[in-house]
């Protein structure tokens, strides 16, 4: 048994808050996968044009772009790239909570770097990448 009571604790919350009527818990990921800067990318550029074309539920289409933005920006860091589209993600993706408005913003302001070149890519190379696998449990 561990002398430090804050041990007992964090080994015992998760087990708590299931009794309290919580549910089970589910594990998250430590950090977003870090994919080629290209699929990155393309994926940012479909997740805005779905967000802008209301593609799904508000909540759904809040995941989608996060995950574009998480992806991006984990991207631009593991490649040093420091692009205004780089600037753009690391910027959006610590707004919490994202509003709809601010979603919009945010989609168009990716559009317009995308196919700007600004994110140090070429449009048709955006348009060839395959873009990142959905989850099977996103909606």
């Amino acid at each position: 048994m561990p002398r430090n009571a804050a041990a007992v604790v964090i080994a015992f919350a998760p087990l708590g808050l299931a009794v309290l009527g919580f549910g089970p818990l589910r594990v998250l990921p430590v950090a977003a996968e870090t994919v080629p800067y290209p699929t990155a990318v393309a994926f940012a550029d479909k997740s805005a044009h779905a967000v802008l074309a209301r593609e799904g539920r508000e909540t759904c289409l809040r995941g989608k772009l996060t995950k574009a933005l998480l992806g991006l920006s984990s991207s631009c860091e593991t490649s040093g790239s420091k692009t205004p589209l780089c600037r753009l993600a690391d910027k959006a993706v610590i707004v919490t909570p994202m509003s709809l408005a601010f979603m919009d913003q945010t989609s168009r302001q990716l559009l317009d770097l995308i196919a700007g070149g600004s994110g140090a890519m070429a449009p048709a190379a955006v348009n060839s990448v395959q873009p990142w696998p959905e989850s099977p449990a996103e909606p």
